[in-house]
């Protein structure tokens, strides 16, 4: 043993000149991987000379030099640690070669290098420490340097792979446990501001887990170490590889930027990183934003993996009885089958079609259930066949609203993301992924934001704060809940094109979707709304919000309870969607103040304003393009109406209704039937009559049907547009399409006289008892003079049965009471009706609301 100054010099100078001239070759080339390779080639050098200058040309039998860890791997970060372990045949060896050892890991200091020694007797390689597994996972990747080559070899090819097979479990659960809190302390996501580009999830520790994992499983299932040509764990795998060269090339930047082993890549490393084009094949400067987009994408492929080989862990203690348990549950009509919560493909199944495959996704939404990495691998592989041969139409929409309307949506539209299906149905979604906010405010990329969206939207249904509680009471009451999570899904696709308004853009490549979904005008109408507004009420939120002028433009621009409580919804979740803590209780607080101010706003100012051609031909000049021929009808007909009937109309629509107008000379009663969903919904148009609302609730009740819904407005002209939606329980209907025209006609004889409504409900009365109610509701009866400028607003609640509708309206005729607007709404069993009633043209004076009131009562009370 000796000390060799001038060899020592020596080796510093080299060392610091071959970094030197790495260092000048990685500013030159950006190529991270082949940087640390030559490190670990350069350090391997030294040690090696070192070495040989201590231990003498003989060397010191029973004493192996050893390479593990990152060096091991030959993944010798600029600033990283040089890991050795020092393996000695017994402890009288260690003792003895205790000066040789201390000497070399001096010396390799002396040198330059940040030496990590461990020295260990082979007995104690021979052994797992649960409290120091980051020793045993060090050996995975080793290499011998130097010593005794035959001590290695016992090391390498006896001891190890039985210390692999015979301690497999605890070293695998044990190394899941601490990748799990490791992700765990970086909240399980790969979304930070300034991530840590080896620790944080999707980093190299992950990609390097994943490796460890494939390799211990590859062990245990040949009882050897994997050959390097037949083992995945070798395998190249393009998108995990180009992964790892682009994390390897930002933290060799970061190491040569902070001059140590940092690997923080903060806000401004992203700028220089950007500047300098690190880990991207085209040289420059790049957007910062684009740049971090590139690094999500990688980061994506990473944690994927990880977590995919984590969860095909087995757990770590199972019980006999979940033992028994384990079995295999076949996926009707495909080649899936469900195992331990995961699905995966029978041996020997034929390629993966369209349609199994959006069955499974569905199945994932509703049940979280999870793929296994065979079942991904085989769907990436099937892409180019998908893609050829991808469902479109209603079929298309049915599977996507089964996967958007289950409570683990957001599960299923990431891994279809992940896997690249996403993209194949809805191509418009390739503009936000991995897409970068930069401005510290928004924590995720967009299409992340988007499914947290989603997420925040279904978590609604268990909530778990007191003020989350009062948002997911308006969960039941969003008539279209699927459009409804579709406008979240597109929501922000149009920040993709980075131009101009995003609401609008995202409208416009929504389009081609709807077009591919086939979806109608009212479904289209729908979704657009939703998306065009989504911002409304977060910039309402900027202003006073209880400023009455705050709340009548924000209503103004709503229009209608339903897109309310949709936008309301929709900017709860999308707040919460930007960073963990953007939705504060303070603020969602004030979302619920704007919320209900402008509720009570539209109920109270429902039918204050009216249309009037001549200050709005905007409305008469849409409708107008739709019937150009008929210009001086249209305004007559739309003259009058309140403005709630424009906007809560399609122009179709409308149109329709001015149709059934021109044809009252020739028939008087016009009526439209349609289904809407599981509703049947008709459309009356006729001139007004005292009683007329109270038979046809009457007619519908005598059919058994239950009214859910109903408007009804009148224009100046005195011609009504009342719609009745309703179920059908008995499916008398659905069941007798030839009953449509029966059922039809006996609205027309009822509403023109020809036939007493009595004589109907008679024959009704017989038909059987109502059925018990399972919550008894108390009734009722509140007047309001003050929130309509021309009505009184009268709001009952009360047991929801059938014929209660026609029941009130008698009473309203009854009192010489004239309905102006009805919102007619049910809740379970509960009766929410409003009306906005006049008498004589006027508001009701108290006498008038005294005999209501009794009047009322005595219906209601008759109905129990």
């Amino acid at each position: 043993m000796t000390s060799d100054l001038p060899l020592l010099q020596h080796l510093r100078n080299l060392y610091q000149q071959e970094s030197e001239e790495l260092r000048l070759t990685y500013l030159r080339t950006g190529d991270g991987s082949a940087a640390i390779r030559r490190r670990a080639a350069i350090v391997d050098n030294i040690v090696r000379q070192l070495w040989q200058s201590f231990a003498g040309p003989a060397g010191r039998p029973n004493v192996a030099l050893v390479a593990t860890g990152g060096f091991g791997r030959k993944e010798l970060f600029p600033y990283s640690d040089v890991d050795v372990l020092y393996v000695c045949a017994n402890d009288n060896i260690e003792r003895d070669s205790h000066e040789l050892l201390r000497s070399v890991t001096q010396a390799m200091w002396d040198c330059g290098l940040r030496a990590s020694p461990a020295t260990r007797t082979i007995k104690e390689c021979d052994r797992v420490d649960p409290d120091n597994l980051e020793f045993t996972v060090s050996l995975l990747d080793r290499r011998f340097l130097a010593g005794d080559m035959a001590l290695y070899r016992k090391l390498e090819n006896d001891l190890l792979p039985a210390l692999g097979l015979r301690d497999h479990d605890t070293i695998v659960q044990n190394l899941a446990e601490i990748a799990r809190s490791r992700h765990a302390k970086y909240g399980n996501t790969i979304f930070h501001l300034e991530p840590n580009i080896k620790e944080c999830p999707g980093g190299l520790r992950d990609y390097h887990l994943a490796q460890w994992l494939t390799l211990l499983t590859a062990l245990k299932s040949q009882k050897a170490w994997p050959k390097s040509e037949s083992n995945a764990f070798y395998a190249p795998h393009s998108e995990r590889e180009s992964a790892y060269d682009f994390l390897a090339s930002a933290r060799c930047f970061l190491h040569y930027r902070n001059r140590r082993d940092d690997n923080i890549l903060d806000w401004h490393a992203q700028d220089e990183a950007a500047a300098q084009s690190i880990g991207l094949e085209t040289r420059g400067s790049a957007d910062p934003a684009y740049w971090m987009r590139t690094y999500y994408r990688h980061a994506r492929t990473i944690y994927r993996r990880a977590v995919l080989l984590l969860d095909d862990l087995p757990p770590a203690r199972r019980s006999f009885y979940k033992q028994f348990r384990r079995k295999r549950t076949p996926i009707a009509g495909t080649d899936f089958y469900l195992e331990q919560g995961r699905l995966e493909l029978s041996e020997g199944a034929a390629d993966i079609d369209g349609d199994s495959i959006l069955r499974i996704f569905g199945l994932m939404a509703n049940h979280g259930y999870k793929l296994s990495q065979n079942v991904e691998d085989r769907i990436t592989d099937s892409l180019p066949v998908l893609a050829v041969h991808m469902p479109e139409g209603p079929f298309l929409w049915n599977c996507l609203r089964e996967v958007l309307l289950g409570p683990y949506a957001a599960h299923a539209l990431r891994t279809m993301h992940a896997l690249g299906i996403l993209e194949l149905l809805i191509p418009e979604f390739h503009g936000i992924d991995s897409l970068v906010i930069r401005d510290s405010y928004h924590r995720y990329t967009v299409d992340e934001h988007t499914f947290l969206v989603i997420d925040n939207v279904h978590a609604l249904r268990q909530p778990h704060h007191e003020w989350e509680k009062r948002y997911a009471t308006l969960l039941p009451e969003i008539d279209r809940f699927d459009l409804f999570l579709l406008a979240l899904l597109m929501h922000d696709i149009g920040k993709g094109r980075r131009t101009g308004n995003h609401a609008l853009q995202s409208v416009e490549l929504s389009e081609n979707l709807f077009a591919r979904l086939e979806f109608d005008m009212e479904e289209r109408e729908t979704v657009r709304r939703i998306i065009r507004n989504h911002l409304a009420m977060s910039q309402a939120l900027r202003r006073d919000i209880f400023a009455p002028e705050t709340v009548r433009a924000f209503a103004d621009k709503i229009g209608t309870q339903q897109q309310l409580k949709m936008l309301t919804l929709m900017t709860y979740a999308d707040i919460k969607a930007v960073a963990p803590d953007a939705l504060t209780p303070w603020k969602a607080e004030n979302l619920w103040q704007l919320y209900m101010g402008t509720s009570n706003f539209l109920d109270r100012s429902v039918d204050e304003v009216r249309y009037h051609v001549d200050t709005d031909p905007t409305t008469l000049n849409r409708i107008l393009a739709l019937a150009p021929e008929r210009a001086a009808e249209l305004r007559r007909f739309l003259e009058g109406f309140p403005q709630r009937y424009l906007q809560t109309r399609l122009p179709e629509v409308v149109r329709g209704h001015f149709t059934m107008a021109l044809a009252l000379p020739e028939e008087p009663v016009q009526l439209h039937f349609r289904t809407v969903r599981q509703l049947g919904e008709i459309s009356l148009v006729t001139q007004d009559r005292p009683m007329l609302f109270a038979d046809v609730a009457g007619v519908l009740a005598s059919w058994g049907m239950n009214i859910v819904k109903a408007d009804a407005f009148s224009n100046a002209a005195g011609v009504i547009v009342d719609t009745f939606q309703f179920t059908d329980p008995f499916q008398t209907l659905s069941l007798n399409p030839s009953e449509i025209d029966r059922f039809l006609q006996s609205i027309r004889d009822v509403v023109s006289r020809k036939v007493p409504i009595d004589k109907l409900l008679g024959a009704r009365r017989h038909a059987g008892r109502r059925a018990q109610a399972k919550v008894a509701i108390d009734a009722r009866i509140e007047f309001d003079n003050d929130s309509s400028s021309h009505s009184t607003l009268l709001q009952v609640v009360a047991q929801d049965t059938s014929g209660l509708l026609r029941e009130i309206a008698k009473s309203f005729a009854r009192c010489g009471c004239n309905i102006e607007v009805a919102l007619i709404d049910t809740e379970g069993e509960m009766a929410i009706d409003v009306f906005y009633l006049t008498a004589s043209g006027n508001k009701l004076n108290d006498e008038t609301q005294r005999l209501l009131t009794i009047s009322l009562k005595q219906a209601l009370s008759e109905m129990k």
